[in-house]
């Protein structure tokens, strides 16, 4: 596919122009087949009417052997599209801060899919996945999935998560789970209009295809103007899934994806000294006016599941993920009040290639009350780093009236290094339903990676094995058949940096290690009042990276962190027509053991909180239904957090409004009002350099969704 199809600030139209004309024609088709287009009657209400959580449904990603969210002995919570759409979230990010404990900690360097959870930040703690498939975060970036269109829903699992997902994910692991192929015909239509010249389009197909076949394609597009300097953002995507299934025992599913975002060439806003925001400066962009953000992504996919007998399952998913991104901006901007200007510095330039081909084969089990899994995992990555470095070059703009100018490095663009990582994974994971009111849950796997380096400009080439042992073990015990409570120990690993772009100096370090005791209770309220959930937790982390005590200048293995806290959900109709969902998270986190270099010596940060960690995180929703309408308030707190580890710089907590009026015309037609950040606050989202992320401004967005 011509990437260029995008880049265009006028491709927004034509894009999702031809995405509607080819959907119309793969949903209508040959006319001697419009009698499967019709649907029964569907009542739309019906489905938000009962407050849930979920509890009862399988979950794919708390564990490969398909126990439901009540029984799986650890956090788990699953965010349906209804959920969603309903609060007016377009980006995975958005929706994922909404879900308990789920902190923001996006900026364009990382790919916007950066977070934090229980104490643990960064995409090397907090992993993410598509129907279970992680693509390797290389120099701490990920961008993919980021529209929530396509998707059924948003698991996340909270706490170690390494039995199911290897490595990088001890605070939490989110997966979104697609939209399926279906037998039946159906069609979805969603188009939106927004403040800032903001647009979406987004179109929807499945139905059966011949005696033994059936499809789902989902396209998206979106333009935004935007409401800073340079603020134009723009992209689209395209989701496939052909599904054969001969007979009741054998699926095969084919994979195909594409997505091309130029987001917003937006780096932060200079901040005043002490992290004051300077609320005038909200709409200023310093970057060159010749900026480039740009990530693109393709998606091969092939699965294929054997029902062999009535107690052995076989499946075996060969995958290609392959991704680009450029970053050509102006990256450090420094206030100074004194003249009124920008110093700009960073003039940075660089391009990422991967590449991952994997396979995954897996065998279950089923008889005498287990439930049981076995697989083994391959995983090969190449990657190409090319860059600028040392990025050079600086200039000087007005604050009120900036002369954006071009960007110009004396650097060359090269390509600075070239690694192979080869990595291995083996586990195994029982479910034991032991009698009607108990259940034991044990899992084991073993990571292997290797890793070769090769520098192309300067440096010494090298290769590095590094191996890691994760486990859990849980207890469910129903008290009820509405009520269930449960414990369990778990042990994962996190690497000390992307192992995908380990250097050097980190060659010789082994995994990070956590263990996590976790308790908690899940209980389903009668008369379909609605669900909730609480737990307690604490995890401990060591050989983090610290400095030598004697000599600050050397880095060795040898920090340790903890963090525990509480985490509450609920989801409940306490009167007809009214629902409430809601989470509170209040934690604390603390290094146990760690140095840092200040001033040429070595400083103790033992007792200090970890940066990008707020102590509070609360949501609540409020709906209330009154004929074919229902009106939404949601708030969103995040408490304090700091910005470095020394606990000298605070970004400060917020607390933003958001709202809905949603107009059921029909079972087959919704429009919804959406209003975001009500109050106009000003807040800051993330750090970076001497700036900071501000969230977005009061924004409204209008809806439609059609199904047909």
């Amino acid at each position: 596919m011509n990437p260029s199809i995008l880049s265009s600030h006028h491709s927004y139209p034509p894009f999702c122009a031809s995405l509607l004309a080819g959907a119309l024609l793969a949903a209508f088709g040959p006319l001697s087949h419009a009698e499967e287009t019709m649907l029964g009657t569907v009542n739309v209400r019906s489905t938000r009417d009962a407050a849930t959580l979920h509890l009862n449904q399988p979950t794919q990603s708390g564990s490969r052997t398909g126990v439901t969210t009540k029984e799986l002995p650890a956090s788990m919570e699953i965010l349906d599209g209804e959920t969603i759409r309903e609060r007016g979230d377009t980006q995975i990010g958005e929706a994922i801060v909404r879900t308990t404990g789920l902190t923001n900690n996006a900026s364009p360097g990382n790919g916007g899919l950066s977070f934090s959870s229980r104490g643990f930040a960064g995409t090397g703690s907090v992993g993410i996945a598509e129907d279970g498939v992680r693509l390797q975060t290389a120099s701490g970036t990920q961008n993919y999935p980021s529209n929530v269109w396509g998707y059924e829903r948003i698991e996340v699992l909270r706490g170690p998560a390494s039995i199911v997902y290897g490595s990088g994910t001890i605070g939490a692991t989110i997966n979104a789970v697609r939209k399926e192929p279906s037998r039946t015909r159906r069609y979805e239509l969603m188009t939106g209009l927004g403040t800032d010249g903001y647009k979406q389009l987004g179109v929807g197909a499945a139905g059966p295809v011949g005696e033994i076949a059936s499809y789902r394609v989902d396209a998206y597009g979106f333009h935004n103007d935007g409401y800073r300097d340079l603020g134009k953002a723009h992209g689209g995507k395209l989701m496939s899934r052909l599904r054969l299934q001969p007979n009741s025992d054998l699926r095969i599913d084919l994979t195909a994806d594409y997505s091309l975002t130029h987001p917003e060439r937006y780096f932060g806003t200079p901040y005043a000294p002490g992290g004051r925001i300077i609320k005038s400066l909200r709409d200023k962009n310093y970057n060159a006016a010749d900026a480039e953000l740009r990530y693109e992504d393709t998606r091969l996919r092939a699965k294929a599941d054997w029902r062999a007998n009535d107690w052995l399952s076989l499946s075996n998913e060969l995958y290609y993920l392959e991704t680009e991104r450029i970053w050509k901006n102006i990256e450090g901007q420094t206030l100074n009040l004194r003249n009124n200007t920008i110093e700009r510095s960073d003039y940075l330039y660089i391009q990422h290639n991967l590449d991952q081909t994997g396979n995954r084969l897996e065998a279950s089990f089923k008889g005498a009350g287990h439930r049981a899994v076995a697989g083994w995992e391959i995983a090969k990555i190449n990657f190409r780093h090319t860059n600028n470095s040392p990025y050079r070059g600086s200039s000087i703009v007005s604050v009120d009236h900036p002369n954006h100018g071009s960007w110009n490095s004396p650097d060359p663009i090269r390509a600075s290094f070239d690694t192979d990582t080869t990595l291995n994974a083996f586990y195994v994971e029982d479910a034991w339903q032991i009698n009607d009111r108990w259940l034991l849950m044990a899992g084991i796997r073993r990571d292997l990676a290797r890793i070769s380096r090769t520098q192309l400009i300067s440096g010494t080439d090298f290769s590095a094995r590094i191996n890691g042992t994760a486990w859990r073990l849980g207890l469910t015990h129903h008290l009820t058949r509405d009520t269930s409570v449960y414990g369990q120990i778990s042990a994962g690993h996190d690497p000390v940096t992307s192992l995908v772009t380990m250097n050097l100096s980190n060659a010789r370090f082994k995994l990070t290690t956590g263990r996590q005791v976790e308790v908690g209770i899940k209980q389903t309220l009668g008369g379909g009042l609605g669900e909730w959930t609480a737990a307690l937790y604490r995890i401990e982390k060591d050989d983090i990276i610290t400095r030598d005590p004697n000599n600050p200048r050397i880095s060795v293995q040898g920090g340790s962190m903890h963090s525990q806290g509480i985490e509450l959900a609920a989801n409940i109709s306490p009167v007809k027509n009214w629902r409430f969902e809601g989470n509170y998270t209040y934690l604390t986190a603390k290094f146990d053991e760690l140095n840092e270099s200040s001033g040429g010596r070595s400083v103790s940060r033992a007792g200090n909180t970890p940066s990008n960690v707020p102590q509070q995180v609360a949501n609540l929703w409020g709906h209330y239904r009154f004929g074919q309408w229902q009106a939404s308030l949601g708030l969103r707190h995040v408490g304090k957090r700091y910005r470095d580890n020394a606990n000298t710089f605070t970004m400060k907590a917020y607390t933003v409004a958001d709202a809905s009026l949603t107009w059921h015309y029909s079972d087959r037609l919704t429009f919804r009002l959406l209003g975001r950040n009500l109050t106009d606050k000003v807040y800051a989202t993330n750090a970076y350099n001497t700036q900071f992320f501000l969230g977005e401004p009061r924004r409204f967005d209008l809806i439609a969704e059609m199904k047909f």
